[in-house]
């Protein structure tokens, strides 16, 4: 019996189906891209600089944009782009540490809520109280109470976060414990948490992955806003927020002082919301087949 060769099929090199990917993920690819990029900038290189964010130089208010100061001074003579990086830096760091808070509680919340009926009505109670107060006003109470400090922003972040994510994750689980393949696995009566955990979970953890970007997403307006009312960062430790309080009154005679830390902000905003909806796009089973 004669034996036929079929011809070899070569395969795309790792470097072209990078490149196949990026092109059907061009919003998750260009969001991530610029979200790493800013946090490259912001975290690599102030460790080869040696300019104090926080040093105040009287003779050098307000200057504008030059060799010595690529961003200007603002009205304490302290150095924009310093201060811009490590604004960036707690900008980042808040809103991501406060998200992973808030993912990691509002899913436990929810779990709890969606299939434990008689925890439902106290927990989402509870989360109803918190989403009718507007998150600014909570925030601030928080802060108040708290004290200004990075961690308490983070919790009062957290906190203000967590409510949406817990209902989102409620409302998932309320509809996947319906399905007949958990009604199947309860039949060989699993334990809650390796039925949760193996199961549960795996099922409902792509919507919590795309809505735990907005949530970053938000927590970096959150921290900028709370701030900027001088609630958030407090001073003199920069932040976006409070670089923009203090440029606030000098759009029209030092105008670096406020755009600066506004398009850093902006940058990572828009930046996480593009890389959000193409995380949504992929991972949506209606479009999963077109990018495959």
């Amino acid at each position: 019996m004669n034996s036929t060769t079929l011809p070899r099929v070569p395969r795309a090199s790792n470097t072209e189906a990078a490149l196949r990917w990026c092109r059907q993920n061009r919003s998750l690819s260009i969001g991530c891209a610029v979200v790493i990029l800013l946090a490259i900038v912001c975290f690599v290189v102030p460790l080869l600089s040696s300019t104090d964010p926080n040093a105040v130089d009287a003779n050098h208010r307000l200057e504008s944009m030059s060799a010595k100061h690529p961003f200007g001074t603002d009205q304490y003579g302290r150095d924009i782009l310093a201060r811009f990086f490590h604004g960036g830096q707690v900008s980042l760091i808040v809103g991501l540490t406060s998200a992973a808070a808030a993912t990691v509680f509002g899913l436990i919340v929810g779990i709890l809520a969606g299939y434990v009926k008689w925890l439902d009505q106290i927990l989402m109670r509870i989360a109803d109280g918190l989403l009718a107060i507007p998150g600014v006003l909570l925030g601030i109470g928080l802060m108040a109470s708290l004290g200004p400090a990075i961690e308490n922003v983070i919790i009062a972040m957290a906190v203000v976060s967590t409510p949406t994510m817990a209902r989102l994750v409620r409302s998932r689980v309320i509809s996947v414990k319906e399905e007949t393949y958990i009604e199947a696995i309860k039949l060989q009566r699993p334990s809650f948490l390796r039925l949760v955990c193996l199961h549960i979970v795996p099922s409902i953890l792509t919507t919590v992955v795309v809505q735990a970007t907005f949530v970053f997403a938000d927590s970096v307006i959150a921290e900028a806003t709370l701030s900027f009312l001088g609630a958030g960062v407090p001073p003199p430790d920069a932040s976006w927020g409070n670089m923009l309080s203090d440029g606030k009154t000098l759009l029209f005679s030092a105008w670096w002082v406020a755009v600066f830390p506004a398009l850093g902000l902006v940058t990572a905003v828009v930046g996480l919301n593009v890389a959000g909806d193409g995380l949504r796009d992929m991972l949506d089973p209606k479009t999963s087949r077109r990018l495959r």
